[in-house]
């Protein structure tokens, strides 16, 4: 068999890059089978009356994920993106099951850390072939694509799951959905998806340096130790990432763990929840086909700043709200400005890194992204047991408030914006 040559582009890899659209949107979609139903599970089923305590589940999972991230960068520089990505589902398969078994709430804690490393393992692996088949060129649109097809997954998996459990019951039906995910997902990874290690080692061996010099100190040979420092404290770029990233998912392990629980307090039914919990990833996940390639032309850095202050007015209003239609507006509010974040600080990670070593820094950027989970957990159940649900989101309003000022102040623009000639 003729091997297929390597080149760079959408384009030139679109079969392959849409089958990982494909396989993310799987993804997405074994972790959207606990969006509607596991908050109400902990308060109908297991009768956790703590906030702190029915948000466990969640710390876990952001726990789990934060550290699988790390080391399925640093596998995946190792030893292929492909092997990484099929364990990832693998470790899928039992997820639903431990949910539709569980006797107590530790089964549920149990689950959402296998749940972890398959989120770890497999969407970072995604995101990375995605960087490595794409090239420099269009990494927005690259992004955009791949965390739009997740989180609509998510949106419409935690609709699909609201009416399942309307219609029959908390348990087993909305989790059977989980499984057919994996398995679907795992069939794929194994028969379908080839390596792009060497997609990545071509754009090695034709990277340029900035003009400006600002990349002069990022050279190829980093060690795990250096990689692990640039990303988090001493670039610019990649540590403003970085923090951002932590609070933009402690918004969502928020409004994960803890929206659901609000949104029955007006005796509103399980069905009009779903569409409320699945209102906010949906345009998340659709408004990143237009956010990634927009921070392609316009840049990165005011793209990030105005979604994570546009995220902080979303959650103020979903504190002041109690109606239907105010909170369902402030979901659509808090989707629009994650869209405005989330593929433009993957695609400013894969900006600033050097091919190198451009897996070990998604995975240390994803480390302190997903560790926002567990802040989130921790964080909004000690506020909401402490000062009720209200004030627990008001205060994490104020703290996205102030990490869209440090990406504001501390950030350099990693793409600058194209001019058309």
């Amino acid at each position: 068999m003729t091997p297929i040559p390597t080149r760079l582009g959408l384009r030139a890899n679109l079969a392959q890059f849409s089958l990982l659209v494909a396989v993310n949107a799987l993804v997405g979609g074994v972790l959207g089978q606990e969006r509607t139903v596991l908050p109400l599970l902990a308060e109908r089923e297991f009768h956790l009356a703590a906030y702190t305590a029915a948000l466990t589940y969640i710390l876990a999972f952001g726990l789990t994920k934060a550290a699988t991230n790390y080391f399925a960068g640093t596998l995946a520089d190792r030893h292929g993106r492909k092997p990484v990505l099929v364990v990832g589902w693998l470790v899928a398969i039992p997820v639903p099951l431990l949910l539709i078994w569980a006797p107590h709430w530790g089964w549920v804690v149990a689950a959402n850390v296998l749940l972890g490393v398959n989120q770890g393992l497999t969407w970072s692996t995604t995101v990375i072939m995605k960087i490595d088949l794409a090239g420099p060129a269009r990494r927005g649109l690259a992004m955009g694509l791949n965390e739009a097809a997740g989180y609509f997954a998510v949106a419409v998996t935690a609709l699909a799951t609201g009416y399942l459990a309307a219609r029959y019951g908390l348990r087993p039906a909305p989790f059977l959905l989980g499984l057919a995910y994996a398995a679907l997902g795992l069939g794929l990874s194994v028969l379908f998806v080839r390596e792009t290690r060497e997609h990545a080692r071509l754009e090695a061996a034709t990277h340029t340096a900035r003009t400006d010099g600002r990349h002069d100190h990022l050279h190829a040979d980093l060690t795990d130790a250096q990689v692990f420092t640039h990303t988090s404290l001493r670039d610019p770029a990649l540590s403003s990432a970085s923090q951002a990233g932590m609070v933009n998912n402690l918004n969502d392990g928020l409004a994960w763990g803890l929206f659901p629980i609000l949104f029955a307090t007006t005796g509103m039914s399980v069905a009009r929840i779903g569409v409320l919990a699945a209102l906010y990833p949906a345009v998340w996940g659709l408004g990143q086909l237009v956010t990634g390639p927009l921070s392609d032309r316009l840049g990165r850095k005011h793209l990030i700043t105005a979604g994570m202050l546009t995220q902080a007015a979303a959650l103020a209003l979903f504190a002041i709200a109690d109606t239907f239609a105010g909170w369902a507006i402030a979901a659509a509010l808090l989707g629009a400005g994650t869209a405005m974040v989330y593929p433009t600080l993957l695609a400013a990670i894969g900006d600033v890194a050097h091919p190198a070593w451009r897996a070990r820094a998604v995975g240390v950027y994803r480390l302190w992204r997903d560790g926002g989970f567990a802040v989130g957990a921790l964080l909004a159940g000690f506020l909401a047991d402490l000062a009720g649900l209200r004030a627990a989101i008001m205060v994490i309003a104020a703290i996205t408030a102030a990490s869209g000022l440090v990406v504001a102040i501390r950030m350099y623009e990693t793409h600058p914006p194209q001019r058309t000639p």
